[in-house]
């Protein structure tokens, strides 16, 4: 491949690993990205619909293992501008929960702490090469924020039931 694809296929990749640039601010980054997630989860209605979602969620890995895997290539090690994996994960914490606001809080509560505090199989999978690691332990994070807010919503009490 020649010098100018290969440049031309690294600004793309920059721009979809980074989530339109927003990978590039300054503070959180990660942080930014997931709240992003779920605002646009709670506001743009279509979001909601579990297909939808889970194609989100399937399209958002698959990138992100390509320009994740390119953006490694080029800026080292899980480049920390690289959030596209917070996007797939958070999006994957949301899927298939009761649409609302505290649901959704919750979702964002937990994949934090598990994409921060890296518990066990989250970490190994991080250790994965390339694109493949940058993503796998964002989504097996928002697999565990997924079941965990599952397992809030079955033990709220009934009272409690119609806040949520």
């Amino acid at each position: 491949m020649n010098k100018a694809a290969e440049g031309t296929l690294l600004r793309v990749a920059r721009v979809l690993s980074t989530c339109f640039f927003v990978g590039y601010f300054p503070l959180a980054p990660g942080t930014l990205v997931s709240a992003l997630a779920v605002l646009l989860y709670l506001f743009v209605p279509v979001l909601q619909d579990p297909v939808v979602l889970a194609g989100g969620v399937l399209l958002s890995a698959v990138l992100g293992v390509w320009s994740g895997g390119l953006m490694e290539e080029s800026a080292g090690l899980d480049p920390s501008e690289v959030t596209i994996d917070e996007l797939s994960g958070q999006w994957l914490a949301l899927l298939l929960l009761p649409a609302g606001p505290v649901p959704a809080l919750l979702a964002f509560l937990f994949f934090r702490l598990y994409d921060i505090l890296k518990p066990g199989p989250v970490d190994m999978a991080q250790r994965l090469p390339g694109g493949w690691g940058i993503m796998a332990d964002d989504l097996l994070a928002g697999l565990f924020a997924n079941v965990s807010v599952r397992l809030v919503l079955l033990l709220v009490p009934a009272q409690w039931a119609g806040f949520l």
